[in-house]
């Protein structure tokens, strides 16, 4: 049975409808949809990209499995600032780290998006892609041209819908894609906080950035340009001849909302199942060439019937495919020994602070009195009647690029100690650099007009003003026990050679399987410099991995595949 969600959404639910019940010994016939060209298992950033541009062919049969439902009937997906309000609901796995005995002994909590668009609807929209450089290094990993970023930014083009905005001229529109589903642009009221923290930065020497996503990198300050869900874009012109946009949605954009359109769902060639639970891959052991990825079986629940599906998620270890020994210790047998897989993790660390602000903040987004249930009541009224005030924001408009071991913000007769790049905190040179950043976000909240904002006199036992007063030893340890992430965890199935700790190819193909590939943030060779939804990728050939932890860049590598496939593909079946 195919229903529809909000009147503009189809998704399967009866699987039997769609794929083989195991042990069902009144099926004579396969089922209309048994097989398929590719199954796309998790229906997240990458694989809704992946799922939509491949069925643009209509000689490819797509399935998608994803084990959450649609994101598009949860307010909290729409509204830019309501992201957080998810977490610790049924709409997010609720995954922690091991203690991390660099950090205090702590678990450090880590959501994942479990609905259609994973986690692009549960992340803040900072249409930030990162340095022209991760992406060269990208080439000179894999070996391969195309990932560097003279090649590889055509699919950020490709992604984006820009909106020019004649307040911010230092962008050049003709740089930027026009014709994407995914809007871009300044959509949300900057707040004046954020405002006052882009001229403290540039009074201590941190440059203006006007753009953070050209081939001049992301050194410096900016606003950041949001991700954002706009039918329709009104200019309107004030009497006072001020230009203000107003749109009529302001919600935030997934890669559901923006690929997943009521008219890519009516393809005959595409079916979505919801609540869909990938259990395990399915082999072909003795097929030439190496064992081949001929199928999946997933089900509803724990308990319930099992189906199969014939033409993949983050589900590689639980069908034999990883480092043997590991496997072997959870009883799981061995079909192919890939020891990378799982290894290589690398993340952004994020440390907060909290400062004294003197005038009106939007921390009532977060209630905790009455008084700020009121002002939260408030805002959502603003927010659903205008489309504007705090909700509209997406609580991270500005960013500041900085490089802990430039000589020009941190001296040598202040930071004398050189630092190389290491991989864990528990090295010192890590502790170092975020010191270092820590140092300097202490400055900035010094520097005019961030300063006479600020409560600097405030004693306040839970803010952090008397930060300025620690030694580095202290601001170390204040580092460790707060030491969180910024939900961008990347590399566990690194594209790369097999000798350099690789598990798929610069084609995304799983070393030593055949019809298999991964397709997500796992993939990065290292992670980028941005925000890693606006890199994901996803994967081709007859299964796709989805793991959909930083989406720009997630974006843009399923942009790219879903080219690859096609051109591999498509073209043959014509």
């Amino acid at each position: 049975m195919l229903v529809d969600l909000m009147g503009n959404s189809k998704y399967a639910t009866d699987f039997s409808r769609i794929a083989r019940r195991i042990g069902d010994k009144k099926l004579t016939s396969k089922c209309q949809w048994e097989d398929y060209d590719f199954i796309i298992i998790g229906g997240g950033t990458a694989g809704c990209v992946l799922a939509s541009r491949l069925t643009e062919d209509s000689s490819l049969r797509v399935l998608v499995l994803e084990a959450g439902g649609s994101g598009k009937s949860l307010i909290f997906t729409r509204i830019p600032s309501a992201f957080s309000l998810l977490f610790h609901t049924k709409h997010i796995y609720e995954l922690y780290t091991e203690k991390q005995q660099s950090s205090h002994n702590r678990s450090v909590y880590w959501p994942r998006g479990k609905m259609l668009g994973g986690c692009s609807s549960v992340n803040a929209q900072m249409a930030q892609y990162g340095a022209p450089g991760d992406f060269d290094e990208w080439a000179k990993i894999t070996g391969d041209d195309s990932w560097a970023w003279a090649n590889f930014q055509r699919y950020f083009r490709k992604i984006e819908n820009y909106v020019p905005n004649p307040q911010y001229p230092g962008i050049d529109a003709s740089a930027k894609g026009s014709g994407g589903p995914i809007k871009i642009g300044y959509f949300s009221q900057l707040q004046p906080q954020c405002q006052d923290f882009i001229t403290s930065c540039t009074n201590v020497d941190i440059p203006f950035n006007p753009d953070f996503n050209t081939s001049h990198g992301t050194r410096g300050v900016s606003r950041v340009r949001l991700c954002s869900q706009l039918s329709r874009v009104i200019n309107k012109i004030y009497a006072d001849d001020s230009w203000k946009q107003i749109n009529d949605n302001a919600e935030r954009v997934t890669s559901e909302t923006g690929y997943f359109t009521k008219e890519v769902l009516a393809r005959s060639n595409l079916v979505v199942a919801i609540h869909a639970h990938v259990t395990k891959i399915l082999f072909d052991s003795e097929a030439e060439g190496g064992p081949r990825a001929i199928g999946v079986e997933f089900a509803k629940s724990k308990d319930g019937p099992r189906y199969q599906a014939y033409a993949r998620k983050e589900i590689l270890q639980l069908s034999g495919v990883g480092d043997s020994s590991h496997l072997r210790e959870v009883k799981i047998d061995v079909l192919h020994d890939l020891p990378s897989v799982g290894s290589r993790l690398v993340d952004h660390p994020v440390v907060d602070i909290a400062l004294k602000d003197k005038g009106t903040t939007p921390k009532h987004l977060r209630p905790h009195s009455l008084l700020e249930a009121f002002q939260f009541l408030g805002s959502g009224i603003t927010y659903l009647s205008k489309r504007r005030g705090p909700m509209s924001t997406n609580v991270a408009e500005a960013a500041a690029f900085v490089r802990s071991d430039d000589p020009k913000l941190f001296p040598l007769d202040e930071y004398p100690e050189k630092i190389v790049d290491t991989t864990y905190l528990s090295e010192p040179e890590d502790l170092k650099k975020l010191v270092r950043g820590l140092r300097m976000i202490l400055k900035i909240s010094k520097a005019e007009p961030l300063a006479s904002r600020v409560d600097h006199t405030n004693k306040d036992p839970l803010l952090d003003h008397d930060l300025f007063q620690k030694s580095d030893e202290g601001l170390g340890e204040i580092i460790k026990g707060r030491l969180n992430t910024l939900y961008h965890p990347a590399g566990t199935c690194r594209m790369a050679p097999p000798q350099d700790g690789g598990v798929v190819d610069s084609q995304l193909r799983v070393y030593g399987l055949q019809g298999l590939r991964v397709c997500d943030a796992s993939v990065f060779p290292i992670i980028v410099s941005g925000h890693t939804a606006s890199v994901l990728l996803t994967s081709v050939a007859q299964f796709f991995l989805m793991k959909d932890w930083q989406a720009g860049s997630v974006f843009a590598i399923a942009e790219k595949l879903s080219d690859m496939v096609k051109a591999q593909y498509g073209a043959v079946k014509a």
